[in-house]
């Protein structure tokens, strides 16, 4: 059975938008605490996308990830995005995430 996500759509306030991500990136959890989809993912894509960015979500929530535009802050330690591959499994937040998504 399919769904459809429609934009803004909440998920425990959470407010989801859609938007061209290019084709590396599938979501995006903003320390605004809102999430942003790709618009091209399936409905089973999106719905676990969706579920990995709200563990993200939630990092921010209780003050554990942060970011700007040149580093990810992760419970107070700084990581470059320089020096990183954004949404390797091996990053702290990342794992946290794929855990539990």
């Amino acid at each position: 059975m399919a769904f459809k996500i429609s934009a803004p759509y909440k998920i425990i306030n959470t407010p989801i938008y859609h938007k061209d991500l290019g084709n590396d990136t599938n979501g995006l959890a903003t320390n605004k605490g809102t999430i942003i989809l790709n618009n091209n993912l399936s409905p089973l894509k999106e719905k676990n996308v969706i579920a990995h960015e709200m563990v993200h979500i939630n990092q921010i929530k209780r003050g554990d990830l942060d970011y700007d535009d040149c580093n990810v802050y992760w419970k107070g330690k700084k990581y470059p995005r320089s020096t990183m591959k954004e949404g390797a499994k091996n990053l702290p937040w990342e794992a946290e995430a794929y855990k539990n998504s």
